[in-house]
């Protein structure tokens, strides 16, 4: 738990930590789709897509998931594979699966859960989501922690007396209770996710810009976190296309990674190929970047394929880089 000095510096600087931090956000929150949002389910969406998905890319797919899927209802009734459709090119697609099984159990409860416990219940909802979403939409007092709120709270507290592990973790959820405005948890929250995300950044922090930085313990830059070298490797797929279809694969359904969904005929050998490649572009998947070949061919039709007209082929659930590979070819 957080040491007595550092409960004692909280003590005597959390109220003005509170004041000047809303009055920030008031004025320089970002203008995002899902902001003053009071319906708990479109800030549950919001909050599973932010999760580890960046903010431009989930502006957009946010918009198009409400239009399609604009209740908790809604999203319950629709197949697995409109859903699937829906997220595809927003990646960790167990999220939504999980999302769409929790909109089943909502609608099976007749309402939604406010309180934090009942929100955990639901499939795919951990702490962090469940508190978000209850403070945001219904004015529960708990705080959140997520990694832009553990970088604000490392600063102000001054990282270096924070433990690791378990131990850390549950002294950064203890810490954020400590700061947080019990009267306006919702913008509080996200205030503190605000800063960590434009102004507290990780290595080097807008001080200058930060409207706590006379309250911080650790002013200035820090030393950027290692992480593991990424790892490389190439990916070949071949196109083929028929009476404007294009020729997609099913990925077996027991796959541990993206299960059922579809994808070009992917290829071993290269060279026995075109040289010169239709595309070529980059693509990253968690610790690996990609660098993916599209070659013309003729591939012979196995079971698990199937033509699929360009016109109806974002209808099905596809993998992300397929996504960007139909895009990239300018077919659909």
């Amino acid at each position: 738990m957080a040491t007595s000095q550092q409960r004692s510096n909280l003590r005597l600087d959390k109220a003005m930590f509170r004041r000047l931090l809303l009055a920030w956000y008031q004025k320089s929150q970002r203008k995002l789709p899902w902001r003053g949002a009071t319906d708990p389910y479109h800030i549950l969406v919001s909050e599973i897509m932010l999760q580890q998905t960046r903010v431009a890319v989930v502006e957009e797919r946010y918009r198009k998931f409400i239009a399609q899927f604009p209740s908790a209802e809604r999203l319950a009734r629709a197949k697995e594979a409109t859903v699937l459709a829906a997220w595809s090119g927003l990646g960790y697609y167990r999220r939504a699966r999980a999302f769409h099984a929790a909109a089943k159990e909502i609608v099976r409860r007749g309402s939604f859960p406010r309180a934090t416990p009942e929100l955990m219940e639901l499939p795919g909802i951990g702490r962090y989501t469940a508190a978000a979403v209850s403070s945001i939409a219904f004015g529960e007092p708990v705080a959140v922690v997520d990694g832009n709120v553990k970088r604000v709270i490392d600063r102000i507290v001054n990282h270096n007396a924070l433990h690791t592990g378990p131990v850390g973790e549950k002294q950064y959820w203890e810490i954020a209770g400590e700061l947080l405005d019990r009267e306006n948890p919702g913008d509080f929250n996200q205030a503190m996710m605000e800063l960590g995300a434009v102004v507290c950044l990780p290595a080097q922090p807008l001080c200058q810009a930060c409207p706590v930085a006379n309250l911080c313990g650790a002013r200035g830059p820090t030393e950027k976190a290692s992480r593991p070298a990424r790892l490389k490797a190439e990916l070949h797929y071949v196109l083929v296309r028929r009476n404007g279809s294009v020729l997609l694969r099913q990925r077996n359904k027991q796959n541990s990674l993206m299960p059922g969904m579809w994808e070009l005929p992917q290829i071993e050998e290269a060279s026995k190929r075109s040289k010169l490649p239709l595309l070529k572009l980059r693509h990253a998947i968690t610790t690996t970047d990609y660098t993916v070949f599209v070659h013309a061919g003729n591939n012979k039709k196995r079971p698990a394929d199937r033509w699929i007209a360009l016109r109806s082929v974002y209808r099905l659930p596809l993998t992300g880089l397929t996504r960007k590979i139909i895009r990239g070819l300018g077919d659909a």
